[in-house]
């Protein structure tokens, strides 16, 4: 049987189906929520049993863990591995990618146990994250790079979360209180690129 063929239930089996499994997983937790999609929905979405679910999973709580392991294990290499911007315009970058709804906020909500492995994933993501734009700032000259990457972190989650509650674009606003953030912190001798990006 071929990765193509289907299996006696009429369902799709092979190789591919970890990756079908993944990729339904974000299209359902994204669209419609990690706790209002359930393993049987996933499984006839993927066109994959439950059982070849649980040769790939151990369960949904293991599937939603490597959901938000996938999303972005690099944290926006995009942005902040670019060697054609300067620190601050990484900085600033930051708030030109963003989803509807970061996926770490929606399953730290979703949910309750902190121990939980997603809410784990979230903690620590969110903490490289914010690790990552104080890395930035202390390059682009920031006097408290650490309050500065925290703040942008804060404005950027913020924008999210307010963008899904009132179904909104807030990522503009939170831009401009960002380029406001970044010149009050980055004294004007450390940051010559800040005149020539107002120009």
């Amino acid at each position: 049987m071929t990765g193509f063929e289907k299996g006696p239930r009429g369902l799709r089996s092979g190789r591919g189906a970890r990756e079908r499994i993944l990729s339904t997983s974000q299209q359902l937790f994204r669209d419609q929520g990690i706790n209002c999609t359930g393993v049987d929905q996933l499984c006839a979405v993927a066109q994959v049993s439950k059982r070849t679910l649980y040769q790939h999973f151990a369960g949904k709580d293991e599937l939603i863990a490597e959901y938000l392991r996938r999303f972005d294990p690099d944290i926006l290499p995009e942005v902040f591995d670019r060697t054609d911007l300067t620190p601050r315009e990484r900085l600033l970058a930051v708030f030109d990618i963003h989803a509807p709804l970061c996926p770490f906020i929606a399953a730290a909500v979703e949910i309750p146990d902190p121990g939980h492995p997603a809410r784990v994933l979230a903690s620590d993501y969110k903490t490289a994250f914010a690790a990552r734009l104080t890395e930035a700032a202390r390059d682009a000259g920031a006097n408290d790079p650490e309050q500065l990457g925290e703040q942008l972190a804060l404005l950027l989650d913020g924008a999210s979360a307010r963008s899904r509650v009132l179904n909104t674009d807030a990522f503009a606003t939170a831009a401009a209180i960002a380029v406001a953030l970044v010149d009050n912190a980055i004294p004007a001798a450390s940051a010559p690129a800040a005149a020539s990006l107002r120009n």
